[in-house]
């Protein structure tokens, strides 16, 4: 490490002053080559009038690089990068989605009563998804939210919900050379091959295609369509159900719902950028990659932390059979360029998510269950075929169980883990606490904006954990 570059990168940190952070020595900037400047330090020092400010917000610290839980989330990561290409309607009876699951359940802290987030015993059925509470909206249905795969209109503008995906096979980052140079913030030398047909979400290749570009809140502005084309109910405390005179527009409608979105994503990535920059600094899972490979083969000169890394993962089959395919440990990579130029923890995708969700959650009764509503839409709870171009319906025993509420909590994750656990730049308690810092997000937003409304309500919210929690005005701002 070049103690010169780290003392000027901790100054800028401690002092918050912008010409700090313009001093701050990055390797080789002005070199046509370099594309290593950081991702937004400075967002780590804004904050906002309107709901709570970014070091008002609260998250457990991140989980050490020593660790059993880093380790589980580490074999985890390679066994999404072996199974990216696997369709999700095809892995109850995919081998090496067997073999991960296998490999998860021998897991120390899987198997652990510290364990609140990894769905345990792990099955086909159940890997990669989220958990915020046992059986919660995030392990019924298809892997795929109902919001990213029913079709909508944008205005006039027909929406089908098919993307641009990456062509399969495509991994990068397991060439030590090419690794060290990303790392040190050259352009990479690969670059992604687009498939030309179009598809929907149907594999975790698919979700990373997605989350590389995508505008971050996108995801939950296309849901709000959705709700909106169904005829979702609103929340049963908005105070227009029993008007016979007027309807909500620019306050509790339309307008609002759709308004309401991309405004709480610029607060939920200033409290993301806080915790990122200030208070946790956690490396990616490519590094923690590195330390494997360090690890495993005694490189010189060796890592301090190579030595601290924990059992499992060494001893784990997944980066075992990582190996077997790739010719090294370290840990494959969905984007050519790895993770973008901040800390991990937590996930910019997951706080935006959990901010956009729960102004969803504000607006609509996520406790309606949704597929009465897409049937009268003349749809059904559908699912991706194996090659993505066409959706079937789903016929599990738990189809009508589904509820908005569920959906929307599936919809924080299929993004975050796109992001995530199918690209591999970000590790599953990333995204799992930035879910819940984004929800922190937008109630404490939602409290101060309801003063501002004119209309008395009480609107109540089921949060990620399945409790519930109020907003309430009494009328006249």
């Amino acid at each position: 490490m070049n103690q010169t570059s780290w003392a000027s990168f901790i100054k800028a940190l401690t002092s918050g002053a912008f010409s700090d952070s313009q001093n701050i020595i990055v390797g080789s900037p002005g070199s046509p080559n370099f594309t290593g400047t950081l991702n937004g330090p400075m967002a780590a020092f804004a904050f906002d009038l309107e709901g709570l400010d970014s070091h008002a917000t609260a998250i457990p610290p991140a989980p050490s690089i020593s660790s059993a839980q880093a380790a589980a989330e580490g074999v985890e990561h390679y066994w999404g990068a072996l199974i990216r290409d696997v369709p999700f309607i095809q892995c109850d009876t995919d081998s090496t989605v067997a073999q991960a699951c296998a490999d998860m359940n021998n897991l120390s802290f899987v198997k652990s009563a510290a364990n609140n987030s990894i769905p345990y015993p792990v099955t086909p059925a159940n890997l990669f998804r989220g958990q915020v509470y046992a059986g919660d909206g995030n392990i019924q249905g298809p892997y795929v939210s109902q919001l990213m795969l029913q079709p909508t209109f944008f205005g006039a503008q027909a929406m089908r919900q098919l993307l641009q995906d990456f062509l399969p096979g495509q991994d990068f980052l397991t060439d030590p050379a090419e690794y060290l140079r990303v790392q040190n913030g050259q352009v990479p030398a690969a670059s992604l091959a687009f498939d030309p047909t179009f598809r929907y979400l149907h594999r975790g290749r698919s979700l990373a295609a997605y989350t590389h570009v995508d505008a971050l809140h996108q995801a939950y502005f296309t849901a709000a369509l959705v709700l909106l084309s169904i005829g979702a109910p609103l929340n049963p405390g908005n105070p227009y159900i029993s008007s016979k005179s007027q309807h909500g527009f620019g306050t509790l409608g339309g307008p609002d719902v759709l308004g309401t979105i991309p405004e709480m994503a610029t607060r939920a990535l200033k409290a993301a950028w806080f915790h990122k920059w200030i208070v946790n600094l956690r490396p990616r899972p490519e590094e923690y990659g590195g330390l494997v490979l360090a690890n495993l083969t005694n490189l010189q000169p060796f890592p301090q932390a190579a030595v601290t890394i924990h059992p499992d993962i060494v001893n784990s089959a997944g980066v075992t059979t990582s190996y077997s395919k790739f010719g090294s440990y370290l840990l494959p990579q969905a984007f050519p360029e790895g993770a973008p130029a901040h800390p991990c923890y937590p996930a910019g995708h997951g706080t935006v998510g959990g901010a956009c969700i729960a102004a969803l959650k504000f607006f609509f009764d996520g406790n309606q269950p949704i597929r009465p509503l897409l049937l009268a839409a003349g749809s059904d709870v559908m699912q991706p075929n194996a090659d993505g171009t066409q959706l079937a319906p789903y016929t599990g025993a738990d189809r009508d169980n589904l509820t908005i509420n569920g959906e929307l909590s599936k919809l924080g994750y299929n993004v975050t883990f796109g992001h995530g656990i199918h690209a591999g730049i970000h590790f599953r308690s990333s995204s799992h606490y930035a879910l819940l810092l984004g929800e922190q997000v937008g109630m404490g937003v939602l409290r101060d904006r309801a003063r501002g409304y004119n209309e008395p309500f009480y609107v109540t919210i089921t949060k990620f954990d399945g409790t519930t929690a109020a907003i309430r005005n009494p009328g006249k701002p």
